[in-house]
């Protein structure tokens, strides 16, 4: 994805409405497709993610673009971030930490955030 005026807020908000069961897609194998609004242009003209989650405690963006860029993903995309969604939910509070310090994963909504 190009760079967008996709913000962390955004990011952090698209997960308090997916935590109340507002999910675009279910796509299987813990890969949600989630519409997430853009600075001007609201969630129609925004972005789509494609998230690894146990629709729980655990939301990872795996993958974003634009909708003027793409209609969708293939479905071999769709099995490699299966794949990869496996792996993220499979993995410790100690990996998952890990993964942060060593700038594999970013957090961007932590627990005690509004």
């Amino acid at each position: 994805m190009r760079k967008t005026e996709l913000t962390d807020q955004a990011l952090c908000q698209a997960v308090e409405e997916m935590a109340r069961g507002l999910i675009d897609a279910d796509l299987g194998g813990g890969v949600v497709k989630k519409r997430v609004g853009l600075a001007g242009r609201g969630k129609r003209g925004g972005a789509r993610t494609l998230v690894a989650t146990n629709k729980g405690s655990r939301w990872f963006f795996v993958f974003g673009f634009e909708k003027n860029e793409r209609a969708n993903i293939t479905d071999k995309e769709l099995e490699a971030l299966r794949s990869i969604a496996a792996d993220l939910l499979a993995r410790t509070m100690r990996q998952l930490e890990e993964a942060c310090k060593d700038g594999s994963l970013q957090e961007i909504c932590h627990d005690d955030q509004s």
